[in-house]
């Protein structure tokens, strides 16, 4: 069972989506944060809607991040091509796994877990599932600090198409699904500032 709890909404106070200012509204539905000047309101608009079409974008770029090439490269006159999965079987096949280890839950697990998470959450509001609130926020605060670990292998490939320009003997370039992994790190983090976690202590009658 929740424990009995008030919320601020029910005091008239709202806190600031930019600043986190908390701003008195009382009757009012929107007002002005006298902080930063952004629209203050108890609930984020159109919440579940925006954080649902940005979840699926990301999880249709997840699928050429993980199955196109993320790194051309090109040595005496020879070009090759390495997915991240490919990535990760060489590096197993060569007996470096910690490296591989990093990479796999960097570049496949993590963004594929926030997406599972947020998709959670999503559903159990949907569904107006009052259980757990304690533990859907914090599920909720995993997820946002999931996303910035996503980012290894493009930073790695941009890196090395950096420093590794020789001509025709060597060279190193990012790949499709670099674009399409760094699209899709995005709108997974969009996704999530777009969820209002405080639908989750919502009841039915004040999910709007």
């Amino acid at each position: 069972m929740d424990e009995k709890f008030i919320k601020a909404r029910d005091l008239g106070l709202a806190s600031c989506h930019v600043c986190d200012k908390v701003v008195r509204l009382d009757d009012q539905r929107d007002a002005t944060c006298p902080r930063c000047h952004s629209k203050v309101h108890y609930r984020k608009h159109n919440s579940l809607n925006r954080a649902w079409a940005l979840l699926i974008s990301a999880f249709i770029m997840y699928i050429p991040a993980n199955t196109e090439a993320i790194m051309l490269t090109g040595a005496l006159g020879q070009q090759s091509s390495d997915t991240i999965i490919s990535g990760i079987l060489y590096f197993l096949a060569h007996g470096d796994w910690p490296l591989a280890l990093v990479i796999f839950s960097a570049s496949v697990l993590l963004p594929l877990l926030k997406i599972m998470a947020i998709a959670y959450l999503l559903i159990m509001v949907n569904r107006e599932n009052t259980l757990r609130k304690k533990e859907k926020t914090r599920l909720y605060l995993i997820a946002e600090v999931m996303g910035r670990w996503s980012m290894v292998d493009v930073f790695v490939v941009a890196l090395l198409a950096a420093l590794i320009q020789l001509g025709e003997l060597s060279s190193i370039e990012a790949g499709p699904a670099g674009l399409a992994f760094a699209a899709m790190v995005i709108l997974t983090m969009l996704s999530a500032m777009a969820f209002d976690p405080k639908l989750i202590w919502d009841t039915a009658e004040n999910k709007k």
